[in-house]
């Protein structure tokens, strides 16, 4: 069920010459222009990891817009101890975590079968089509029931594929607790999709 959250289609796009580094560089001497390379470089990206960490709600365009601005914003104080991909996920994963606890607070609207249809491929037929739409509904309420720490490990170590150490440096915790939210969030969901399986007719 979750595997469906890896098919999420996003752009790879080529990384040209000048580096991320020579570009923080640049934007800092007031070569603005340098940011929209910035931008256009990892926007994608970050488009695809809130949608992974979210599913495709409404509001994603406006968080993308907040995680650059506070990119821009927060180039001065970037030292590049970390790679700047990593720093940009971390900026992303805590937008994505305050919007998930802000959740309570706002009226959800369901989301739409095209909102479902844009993240499936569109080579696949109508009934695989439906079928990864429903996949990715059921994952995504799933999901839902984890509170935003283990969900966000969860996503980052099950459908990224990122290893504990990095995800540690995005979300800015001990491994050992990234590790333990992982975990939680496996089992937590695990139990919930035997559950499933037992309330569903044979």
């Amino acid at each position: 069920m979750f595997l469906a959250l890896t098919s999420i289609r996003t752009r790879d796009p080529a990384l040209p010459d000048p580096s991320d580094s020579e570009l923080v560089r640049e934007v800092l001497n007031g070569r603005r222009e340098s940011f929209t390379l910035l931008y256009r470089r990892h926007v994608d990206r970050v488009f695809a990891l809130l949608t992974r960490i979210l599913g495709p709600v409404d509001g994603r365009e406006d968080l993308l817009q907040e995680v650059f601005f506070d990119l821009y914003r927060g180039l001065g104080s970037f030292r590049g101890d970390s790679k700047l991909s990593t720093y940009v996920y971390r900026i992303a994963v805590r937008a994505a975590s305050d919007h998930l606890r802000g959740q309570r607070r706002r009226k959800i609207t369901p989301v739409s079968d095209a909102a479902w249809d844009a993240l499936v491929s569109p080579e696949v037929s109508p009934q695989q089509r439906a079928q990864s739409r429903q996949e990715l509904a059921q994952a995504f309420e799933l999901l839902a029931t984890l509170k935003p720490k283990k969900r966000i490990a969860f996503v980052l170590a099950s459908v990224d594929g990122l290893s504990l150490p990095e995800i540690a440096e995005i979300v800015q915790a001990h491994p050992d607790a990234v590790k333990q939210r992982v975990l939680h969030a496996r089992r937590e969901l695990a139990e919930k999709v035997a559950r499933w399986q037992r309330r569903s007719p044979a």
